[in-house]
């Protein structure tokens, strides 16, 4: 039995709106928790991007959270994003997501099914393949 996914709403880390994960239920979401120091978060989000790029955006939605509380600054944190993401990024305020989903460690990648339940939660230490494979039994 899969537990469901709690829902939040957070404000993007580039701009002044805010996305509500309630409003992609019936997609399947992936949500990648980061800050820009990870040397972790370095390897495992330019493979996400790779993978954000082949992506069809009707079936898969693909965001990432930058854990501000476990962040250097805020302008670093926008400067990664505009130099390696094109998937849409939110800010948690502080670890509050980041905590409400149990993480430990960043990069921290849960992947929720059409119903809106945690299909598979990795760590730090995933390898990007298994990753790849839980969200392939979904789509």
């Amino acid at each position: 039995m899969h537990k469901q996914a709690p829902l939040f709403e957070l404000p993007y880390i580039n701009n002044s709106n805010t996305y509500q994960l309630q409003q992609d239920l019936g997609k399947v979401i992936v949500l990648t928790f980061w800050a820009s120091w990870c040397p972790d978060c370095g390897k495992d989000l330019p493979k996400k991007e790779q993978l954000y790029q082949t992506m069809d955006h009707e079936k898969v939605v693909m965001m990432t959270v930058n854990v501000t509380g476990r962040e250097r600054s805020k302008e670093e944190a926008i400067r990664y994003t505009k130099e390696f993401l094109t998937q849409p990024t939110l800010a948690d305020y502080n670890r509050t997501i980041y905590d409400l989903y149990e993480c430990d460690g960043v990069p921290s990648t849960i992947i929720i099914d059409k119903e809106g339940n945690i299909h598979a939660q990795f760590g730090d230490q995933a390898p990007f393949l298994e990753i790849v494979k839980k969200l392939g039994e979904l789509i």
